[in-house]
C-alpha cells in the first residue's frame, strides 16, 4: 500500500479513491498546477486535503462561504487533522489565537475568503507561514460566464506573484468549456494538468412540472417521502421563510436558510439538518456549498434557477451516497418573467447579455420534450447516446405532441396588435383573454375588444391555454418584439 492509500485509510477511513482523485493528488504532489472538475459529491475536498498531510508546510484553501469553511474544518479536526479558518465570524480574541498558531506552524490547512487574503500584511504572512500549496475551491466564481461570478475572485491571481513557486489547484463541480478556459486564464495556471469527470449522475431522476399551487405541490411530493431528507431551493429569503413555516404548520418540520438570518441562526439550522433533527431546509441558493450530507434524498426548485450550472450543482446535493435521489423543478412563465425583469434592470450591458443567454438555456431545459439527462450532459459537452435514461419525466412519460403553428401565429399577432396600440408589459393571461373573446372590464376599458385578433382563439380550450402560458414565456424586453 503506497503513502496515498495509507493516508486515505488511516486518516479518512476510506479503502478506495473515487474516480480521478488519485491522479489529481499525484499531479499536485509532483508540483504541477492542476484543474479538477468533479461533480457534486465526487470528492473534490479530499484532492487537496490528503496531499496537505503528505507535504511540509501549510496548504492555503481559498473558499467562498463561511458555512463551507466551518463544515470542512470540523470534519478535518474530527479526523485528527490540524486545520483552521479565518473569516468574519470570529471575534478578535479567537482570530489572534489562530494567527499565533499559524506563526507557530501548528496547522496543515488554512481556509480563508479571497477578500481577506488581500488585506494589509497578508503577503508577508503567507510567506512567513511557509505556504507550500494553494487550492482554489469553487473556482467557477472567477469567471463572469460562471453561475456564481464573484469579482473578488479575480484578485486571487496576485497569490501567484507573492508565492510563485508552489503548485496551485483549481476545483469546481460545474464549468462549461468556456468557463474552464476562463479559470485557467485568470488564475494564471502554468501548463496545468486538467481532469474532467463525467457529469452524469445516474442515481438522480429529473422531473419538471407546471407551477400552479407550489405549496400544495411540494406537500404532495413530501407526503410520499415522510422520512427522507430534502432541500427546497427558493428565489428569495421571504419565500424561504414562508414555505418553511407552511410546511411546519402542516406537520413537516422545516427550517429556513438564507443571508437574512444571523450567523448563529444559519449555523444552528444547518446543524439541525446535518444531524437529521430536521429533515427539510427551505433555502436560497447559498445553502449546500460544501455541506457533507450524503443522505439528501430529494431536491425541489420552488422557483426557476437563473442558469443550468446552478441548477445542476443544486440538484447534485441529492444522492451523494450513491443511492437514488429525486429532483423536481416547478416551472412557470411567471418565474421566467421575473428573471427577465431583473435582467432588464442590470446596468452593465455585458452582464445583461450573459444573464439573458443563461436564462434562455435554462428555460429551454425546463421546457424541453427530450431526455433531460441528455440535455444536461449536452450543456456540458458530454455525449449521452442511450435512447432513454429511464429516470426523467420525458423518458418515462413522453409528451403528447401537436402542431401549434396556427395557435402560435395567433398569439404573436395578438402581441403585436396590443403593442402597436401602445400597451407594453401585458401578461399572458390578458393575451389569452383577448384571443378567447373575454368581455372582462380591463379588455373593454383598454379597447382590446376592438383589435382584429379579438376572439380569434375561441376554439382554444382552457387546458391548451395553460400550456400556451408555459410554452411562451415573455420576451426579454418590450423592444424585442417583431412583426409576425
Amino acid at each position: 500500500m503506497d503513502k496515498l492509500q495509507k493516508a486515505l485509510k488511516a486518516t479518512f477511513g476510506y479503502d478506495e479513491f473515487r474516480p480521478l482523485q488519485r491522479e489529481i493528488m499525484e499531479a499536485n504532489l509532483a508540483g504541477r498546477d492542476t484543474f479538477a472538475l468533479l461533480p457534486t459529491g465526487g470528492g473534490k475536498s479530499l484532492c487537496f486535503q490528503l496531499p496537505a498531510l503528505l507535504r511540509e508546510g501549510l496548504t492555503l484553501v481559498v473558499s467562498p462561504l463561511i458555512a463551507l469553511m466551518k463544515d470542512q474544518v470540523n470534519q478535518l479536526e474530527a479526523a485528527g487533522v490540524e486545520a483552521t479558518f479565518l473569516n468574519s465570524s470570529l471575534g478578535v480574541k479567537e482570530t489572534k489565537a489562530r494567527l499565533a498558531g499559524l506563526h507557530q506552524g501548528r496547522y496543515r490547512l488554512l481556509y480563508a475568503a479571497p477578500e481577506r487574503l488581500m488585506l494589509d500584511h497578508w503577503q508577508e504572512n503567507l510567506r512567513a507561514w511557509n505556504v507550500s500549496a494553494i487550492a482554489i475551491d469553487e473556482a467557477h466564481c472567477i469567471s463572469e460566464w460562471g453561475h456564481d461570478f464573484r469579482p473578488e475572485y479575480r484578485q486571487i491571481a496576485k497569490l501567484r506573484e507573492w508565492i510563485p513557486n508552489i503548485p496551485l489547484m483549481a476545483l469546481t463541480a460545474t464549468a462549461t468549456e468556456r468557463v474552464r478556459k476562463d479559470i485557467i486564464k485568470h488564475l494564471r495556471l502554468r501548463e496545468p494538468e486538467v481532469f474532467v469527470a463525467s457529469f452524469n449522475r445516474p442515481n438522480l431522476s429529473y422531473r419538471v412540472i407546471p407551477k400552479e399551487q407550489p405549496t400544495k405541490q411540494i406537500l404532495d411530493f413530501i407526503k410520499s417521502r415522510p422520512m427522507d431528507s430534502g432541500i427546497v431551493y427558493c428565489a428569495t429569503r421571504a419565500s424561504s421563510d414562508r414555505l418553511a413555516e407552511s410546511l411546519s404548520e402542516r406537520g413537516f418540520p422545516a427550517v429556513p436558510y438564507h443571508a437574512g438570518l444571523t450567523n448563529n441562526e444559519r449555523a444552528q439550522n444547518q446543524e439541525l439538518f446535518i444531524r437529521d433533527e430536521t429533515r427539510i431546509v427551505c433555502a436560497t441558493i447559498a445553502f449546500g456549498m460544501g455541506i457533507n450530507k450524503p443522505n439528501v434524498r430529494w431536491v425541489i426548485h420552488h422557483d426557476l434557477p437563473k442558469n443550468i450550472e446552478g441548477y445542476y450543482q443544486e440538484t447534485g446535493r441529492a444522492g451523494r451516497d450513491g443511492l437514488p435521489g429525486d429532483c423536481l423543478l416547478l416551472f412557470s412563465a411567471g418565474d421566467a418573467a421575473k428573471q427577465t425583469h431583473f435582467i432588464d434592470e442590470m446596468t452593465d450591458a455585458h452582464e445583461q447579455q450573459i444573464a439573458r443567454e443563461q436564462l434562455r438555456l435554462m428555460i429551454g431545459y425546463a421546457d424541453c420534450p427530450t431526455c433531460r439527462r441528455r440535455e444536461l450532459l449536452h450543456y456540458f459537452a458530454e455525449p449521452y447516446t442511450e435512447p432513454s435514461c429511464a429516470s426523467c419525466d420525458n423518458c418515462l412519460q413522453p409528451r403528447e405532441s401537436y402542431n401549434a403553428t396556427t395557435h402560435a401565429q395567433k398569439l404573436l399577432s395578438c402581441v403585436y396588435r396590443v403593442r402597436q396600440g401602445g400597451r407594453f408589459g401585458v401578461g399572458m393571461n390578458h393575451l389569452i383573454e383577448i384571443l378567447t373573446g373575454s368581455t372582462n372590464e380591463k379588455i373593454q376599458r383598454w379597447g382590446h375588444d376592438q383589435l382584429s385578433t379579438y376572439g380569434i382563439g375561441k376554439d382554444l380550450a382552457r387546458p391548451f391555454s395553460r400550456r400556451m402560458r408555459a410554452n411562451f414565456p415573455p420576451s426579454p424586453s418590450p423592444t424585442s418584439a417583431s412583426k409576425p
